[in-house]
C-alpha cells in the first residue's frame, strides 16, 4: 500500500466523510490478497478499490458496511473509557491464530503479549497504544444495596472462541481471518459487531452459566492505593532481582532510591512511596514523580514485563547483507524501494521524554509533501486525531530546533550521516493560553460520563473542582471534601493527587513538552478525600519462623518497619506456618510497609507479603456459592500455570489464588466472612491435604467451617480425585469452562478423616526420622496440635510421654513396609533432582525402575509380620507372612489400583469412604505390588475396623498419604478424627464435552445433593470404583 501522504499528494484516494462516532479515518484501497471486512467478517470482492481501510488502526470495511461501523478507532478508544483499568501483561510470547487489538494484524509472525485477566492481545510494539480497559473486578460501593446493583457487559472485540454463535441473530460470529465480533468478558456472550449494540435493553450481565460460583465484582473492594493489581492477585510477582536495576544507567534520583531499596528502614524515612513510583514510571518522569508522588495503579517494572528497549533507536544504517535476520533484510529492501519512489522515512519523537528514551515512530512521506501532510502523518503515527493547527513539527538535528516551513519541509530537513531525518512533534503551547479539560467523576454516583471545563493559565485545581461540582450537579457538597487527581493512560494507568494551587492548563502544557501522546491521554478525576472503602487494609506476611509467640512476631516486624510504619493491629496468626495478618488504618503507611517488608529477609529467607482484598458478604446474591480456586502451578508440568491464567479470565481474579504465593491461607482469610462457598483445588493429593489442613486451622475463625472441595487432578497418583470421579489426571485437553460447569453440577459427599498418633518407646528426639525435607509447606501429611486430654482418650495404654507423640491426619491411606520403602526411595530421588520430576509418565517410570531394583536387592521389609503387632477394635489380629501393610480409607491406591479388590462373599462389609471404617490389607512383596497395580491380583484382606493399634518392634519405613520416613520402634494408633471434610463428587455418567461455543446466558442454580449419613448408602456409586 502506498503511503497515505503520497496518495493524498496525487489526489488518488477517495476520502469519505469523517465518522465522529467511531473516530476512524477511512481511505479507499485496492487489496492484492484475500481480505475480510472487520465489521461483518465477509470477504471483500472485486479487483480494485474493494473497500476502505482506516489509516490509523487498519480497520477494513466494505462499502456497504461503512455507515454501520461501531468499533471505535484506537485513536479515540482510550477517551471512551470512564474508569480505566490497567492490564496485567504476560511475558512476550508467540501467539497462534490471534489478532492484535491495536493494529488488528495477526500475531503469528512476531512476539506479542496478552492480558492475564482479559482476552486482550497486542504486539509488543503496539503496547504503547493498548487501551486500559481491563475488567474492573472490584466495584463495591458502600451504601449501595444489592437491589440497586446492575452489572453491565464488558465487551471485547475479536479473538472469539471457535464456533461462537451470535446471541441476537443466532448465526456464527467468529472468524479466523480477522479481528471481528464481540464477546462479553464476564458472561461469555458473543455476537456480531452490529448486533451487540442492538441487544435488548437493559443489557444487564448475569455472569452466564458461572453465576452460581462467580464472585461478583460489586462484592469486592480494595482501598485506594498505588499497589498494582498484579501484586494483589499474585501475577508474576518478582522479587529483588527484578528491582536490581543498573545504577550506572539510572537517573541520580532513581539510583538513590535503589540504594534505599537495600535499606528498608532508611527508605521508609525518606519515602518508600516515591521509590515505588520511580521504578514504575518511565525514566523521563522520574524526577518529577519523585517529588509529586504519582500513584502507579497499573503495570510496573517490578510486576510486569514492560521493556522500552525494543523501541530504542538503531542509530546507524546496516547493509542488508550483514543482517542475520530475514525480517531485517526485508525491511531494508522496503526502505530502498521507498527511496527509489521518491519517499522519505522520517523518525518522529512526540516530546522530550521520547527523545531521552530513544522511542520514536517512523512515517513515510513524499519528499514533495506539504507541511500539513507531514504533520497529519506524524499525528496519525501517535494515534492523535486532534486539530493539526494545535501542533507543529521541528527539525531535531538543527541547532535551534527550527520549525518546518512550506513549501518543501522534507527536503529542508537537516541530515546526519548514517542517520534518518528526525523531527519533533510539538504542541503550540506559546500560542494557546487557554483551552478545555475533561473531568471524570470516577466512582461518584452521577449520570454524566465526564464534564468539560474551560481553563486558562490562571485557573487552579480548586477552581477546577468547583466548576466540576457544578457540572455534576453536586452543589450541596463542600469543595473541601473532594480532591482532584491527574491520571495518565500511557502504558497502563498512573495517578497523582494534585494540590489545590496547581494549575491544570500549565500541567497540560508541561506534559505536552514531554509527550504529546501522554497529553492526549491525560485526564482529571474528581474523588472524595475520604476513601469510601474505609481505612482498614490487611497485609498477609509469610515466611516467618513457625511456632513463635505473638510478641516475638510483633518484634520481628517492628524491627523491619520501624515505629513510624507500625501496624494498627494484628489479625489471625497461623503459628504452624509462620504466617500472620496485620491490619493498617492508614493506606499510605500500609503501602510503605508492604514494600519495606518485600525487601526484607529473616534468617536468610525473603518475606512473603501480600495486600488482601475485602469481600462484603451482604453483596453476594442469594443462591450464589462463590468458588475459591487454589492452583498449584508446580503440579502437572505447565498445566497449573495454564489453569490459573484460564480461571482468572473465566472468574473474578480475586477468587483465584496461586498456591506458590502464600499457600491457601490468604484465600481462606479473604473468604472468611462468606457463609457458603466452595473450593476448587488444582493439584495432587498432597495439595488437597494441604488445603484441608489449612481449613482445619482457620475453620473456627470462618463463617463457613467446612466448604465443599472439588478437585482438578494435577499430581501423579491422584487417588482421591479418582474416587470422586474427577479423573486420573488433567491432561489439558478439556476446556476449563467445562471443569467449572462440572463443579457447579457436582454433589456434596462426606470424606472420613483419620488421626494417626505415633508414640515413641523412649523420649529421644530422633523418634521420627524424616528423610525428605519437612521444611516445605506443600506437605502430603498434616501435623496437628492436640491436647493432653485427646491423647489420653486415644492412647490410654501407651506408657511413653505424650510430649514425644507425633500426630497426623490421614485422608487416603497409611502404609507400613515395602510400599513405604518404595515411596521413600522415590522421595529421596525427587529431593535430589526436583526438576526432573515434572511428568506423570516419568514419575511412574521411576517407580517401576525402583521396584525392579527391590526385586533383586536385599529385602528391608522381609518378615514384616514378625516386627509388627496389629490390633483392630481391641482384638489382636494374627498377620500372615507379608512384607507390607496398607490401611485404606479410600479404595484407590498407587495411581488408581484397588488393593481391596472386587466385592465378594466374606466376613467383611462393603467399604466406602464415609462409613467410619478402615480396611487393612497386606502385600507379600514387590511382585505382588506390581500385580495389584496391573489389576491382576488383589491384596490380602486382613481386617476391617474403626480403631487400629500397631506396635513396631524395629525401624520400619512408613508413609501417610504419600509422605514417607523411617519410623523407630513405637506404638501407632489410628482412630477416626473429629475433623470432617466435605468433598464434591462429579456427577456419574457426564459425557466429556467438546469445545463448543461458550453460550453462558442461562444461569442454572447449583444442585447440592444431601450428605449421606455414616451408615447409609451413597446416592452415587457406593463402591467408588467407577473413575
Amino acid at each position: 500500500m502506498a503511503s497515505v501522504a503520497a496518495a493524498a499528494a496525487t489526489g488518488q484516494q477517495e476520502q469519505p466523510p469523517a465518522h465522529h462516532g467511531h473516530g476512524h479515518s477511512f481511505g479507499k484501497k485496492t487489496f492484492h490478497k484475500p481480505t475480510y471486512c472487520h465489521h461483518c467478517s465477509d470477504m471483500l470482492w472485486g479487483l480494485i478499490q474493494q473497500g476502505f481501510i482506516c489509516e490509523v488502526c487498519n480497520f477494513v470495511v466494505h462499502d456497504r458496511c461503512l455507515k454501520t461501523v461501531v468499533s471505535p478507532c484506537s485513536s479515540i478508544a482510550a477517551s471512551l473509557i470512564k474508569n480505566p483499568v490497567a492490564h496485567c501483561w504476560s511475558e512476550p510470547f508467540h501467539h497462534k491464530r490471534k489478532f492484535c487489538n491495536v493494529c488488528r494484524k495477526r500475531l503469528d509472525d512476531s512476539e506479542s503479549i496478552h492480558c492475564e485477566i482479559c482476552e486482550y492481545f497486542v504486539h509488543t510494539d503496539c503496547q504503547d497504544f493498548a487501551v486500559a480497559d481491563c475488567k474492573e473486578n472490584a466495584t463495591y460501593l458502600p451504601g449501595k444495596s444489592l437491589s440497586y446493583v446492575h452489572h453491565q457487559h464488558h465487551w471485547r472485540e475479536g479473538n472469539l472462541p471457535s464456533n461462537s454463535k451470535c446471541a441476537l441473530c443466532k448465526k456464527t460470529c467468529w472468524t479466523s481471518e480477522c479481528l471481528s465480533g464481540y464477546r462479553c468478558e464476564w458472561c461469555g456472550m458473543t455476537c456480531h459487531a452490529a448486533c451487540h449494540v442492538n441487544l435488548p435493553t437493559p443489557a444487564e450481565c448475569t455472569f452466564g452459566i458461572l453465576e452460581p460460583i462467580y464472585l461478583p465484582p460489586h462484592a469486592v473492594s480494595i482501598p485506594r492505593t498505588e499497589v498494582p493489581m498484579e501484586a494483589i492477585i499474585g501475577v508474576q510477582v518478582r522479587r529483588k532481582e527484578t528491582l536490581s536495576l543498573d545504577e550506572s544507567a539510572m537517573q541520580p534520583e532513581v539510583a538513590a532510591m535503589a540504594v534505599c531499596a537495600r535499606a528498608p528502614k532508611m527508605a521508609s524515612k525518606i519515602g518508600m512511596l516515591s521509590f515505588f513510583v520511580c521504578l514504575n514510571a518511565p525514566l523521563y518522569q522520574q524526577k518529577r514523580l519523585t517529588h509529586d508522588k504519582r500513584r502507579a495503579r497499573s503495570i510496573s517494572e517490578e510486576f510486569s514485563s514492560g521493556d522500552a528497549s525494543r523501541y530504542r533507536e538503531q542509530e546507524e544504517y546496516t547493509p542488508a547483507v550483514n543482517q542475520s535476520s530475514h525480517g531485517q533484510s526485508r525491511t531494508d529492501k522496503q526502505n530502498k524501494e521507498k527511496e527509489d519512489r521518491d519517499e522519505e522515512v522520517i523518525k518522529v519523537y512526540d516530546g522530550n521524554s521520547s527523545m531521552r528514551r530513544r522511542i520514536f515512530r517512523t512515517v513515510v512521506v513524499s519528499r514533495q509533501a506539504t507541511l500539513k501532510q507531514a504533520l497529519t502523518q506524524a499525528l496519525r503515527a501517535f494515534h492523535i486525531t486532534k486539530d493539526p493547527n494545535f501542533f507543529h513539527l521541528t527539525d531535531m538535528y538543527s541547532p535551534d530546533e527550527a520549525r518546518l516551513q512550506d513549501p518543501t519541509p522534507i527536503l529542508n530537513l537537516t541530515r546526519k550521516e548514517g542517520k534518518r531525518p528526525a523531527v519533533y512533534l510539538r504542541f503550540k503551547d506559546g500560542e494557546n493560553d487557554r483551552g478545555e479539560v475533561r473531568v471524570y467523576p470516577g466512582k461518584l454516583q452521577v449520570s454524566q460520563a465526564f464534564c468539560t471545563v474551560p481553563v486558562d493559565s490562571t485557573t487552579t485545581v480548586a477552581d477546577l473542582i468547583r466548576e466540576a461540582l457544578k457540572e455534576f450537579d453536586l452543589n450541596e457538597y463542600q469543595c473541601e471534601d473532594y480532591r482532584c487527581s491527574e491520571v495518565l493512560l500511557d502504558r497502563g494507568v498512573t495517578e497523582r493527587v494534585l494540590s489545590w494551587n496547581e494549575r491544570p492548563w500549565e500541567i497540560m502544557k508541561q506534559l505536552g513538552k514531554d509527550s504529546i501522546r501522554q497529553m492526549e491521554l491525560m485526564r482529571f478525576y474528581l474523588q472524595l478525600k475520604q476513601d469510601p472503602h474505609g481505612p482498614n487494609l490487611a497485609l498477609f506476611v509469610g515466611n516467618l519462623p513457625p511456632n513463635l509467640s505473638e510478641r516475638q512476631y510483633e518484634n520481628i516486624l517492628t524491627d523491619f518497619l520501624g515505629k513510624e510504619n507500625k501496624f494498627s493491629s494484628i489479625g489471625p496468626i497461623y503459628y504452624e506456618y509462620g504466617s500472620m495478618v496485620i491490619i493498617y488504618e492508614d493506606s499510605d503507611k500500609a503501602v510503605r510497609a508492604l514494600y519495606a517488608l518485600r525487601e526484607s529477609k529473616h534468617e536468610g529467607k525473603d518475606l512473603l507479603v501480600m495486600l488482601l482484598p475485602n469481600i462484603e458478604p451482604s453483596m453476594v446474591p442469594a443462591g450464589v456459592q462463590p468458588l475459591l480456586v487454589f492452583v498449584n502451578v508446580k503440579s502437572g508440568g505447565c498445566q497449573g500455570s495454564e489453569l490459573v491464567s484460564s480461571f482468572r479470565k473465566l472468574l473474578n481474579p480475586y477468587q483465584v489464588f496461586d498456591l506458590d504465593n502464600g499457600g491457601p491461607l490468604p484465600g481462606l482469610y479473604v473468604f472468611r466472612n462468606i457463609q457458603n462457598y466452595k473450593i476448587l483445588v488444582c493439584g495432587g493429593d498432597g495439595t488437597i491435604g494441604w488445603v484441608l489442613q489449612c481449613l482445619d486451622n482457620v475453620g473456627q475463625d470462618s463463617q463457613c467451617s467446612s466448604p465443599a472441595c472439588a478437585i482438578v487432578p494435577l499430581g501423579t497418583g491422584n487417588d482421591l480425585a479418582r474416587v470422586l470421579r474427577w479423573g486420573p489426571g488433567y491432561t489439558g485437553g478439556e476446556d476449563p469452562l467445562n471443569l467449572l460447569r462440572d463443579v457447579i453440577d457436582a454433589e456434596e459427599i462426606r470424606l472420613d478423616r483419620w488421626t494417626v498418633v505415633f508414640h515413641p518407646e523412649d523420649k529421644q528426639d530422633d523418634g521420627v526420622k524424616p528423610v525428605n525435607s519437612t521444611g516445605k509447606k506443600r506437605q502430603k501429611l498434616s501435623k496437628m496440635k492436640v491436647t493432653n486430654e485427646q491423647i489420653k482418650k486415644t492412647a490410654v495404654a501407651v506408657s511413653t510421654s505424650e510430649d514425644n507423640s507425633q500426630i497426623f491426619v490421614m485422608n487416603n491411606y497409611f502404609g507400613i513396609g515395602i510400599d513405604a520403602d518404595l515411596c521413600l526411595d522415590f522421595h529421596n530421588a525427587r529431593e535430589e533432582n526436583p526438576n526432573k520430576f515434572n511428568s506423570r509418565l516419568h514419575n511412574k517410570g521411576v517407580y517401576v525402575k525402583m521396584g525392579l531394583r527391590k526385586m533383586v536387592g536385599p529385602k528391608m521389609c522381609k518378615d514384616l509380620h514378625k516386627e509388627v503387632r496389629l490390633e483392630v477394635d481391641g482384638k489382636l489380629v494374627e498377620l500372615p507372612q507379608v512384607e507390607g501393610i496398607i490401611i485404606l480409607n479410600i479404595l484407590s491406591w498407587g495411581s488408581g489400583a484397588n488393593p481391596w479388590g472386587p466385592e465378594k462373599e466374606d466376613q467383611f462389609s462393603k467399604p466406602n469412604h464415609w462409613d467410619g471404617m478402615l480396611e487393612v490389607v497386606g502385600v507379600t512383596g514387590v511382585v505382588h505390588l506390581g500385580q495389584i497395580q496391573s489389576g491382576m491380583r488383589s491384596a490380602m484382606r486382613i481386617a476391617q475396623g474403626g480403631h487400629i493399634k500397631i506396635h513396631l518392634h524395629s525401624d520400619i519405613p512408613v508413609q501417610v498419604d504419600g509422605e514417607p520416613w523411617v519410623q523407630s520402634p513405637c506404638d501407632v494408633v489410628v482412630l477416626k478424627s473429629a475433623l470432617k471434610a466435605t468433598m464434591l463428587k462429579k456427577m456419574k455418567g457426564k459425557m466429556k464435552r467438546r469445545n463448543t461455543e461458550p453460550t453462558m446466558l442461562v444461569s442454572p442454580g447449583a444442585h447440592l445433593a444431601p450428605l449421606p449419613s455414616n451408615d447409609g448408602e451413597s446416592p452415587t456409586d457406593p463402591n467408588n470404583t467407577t473413575f
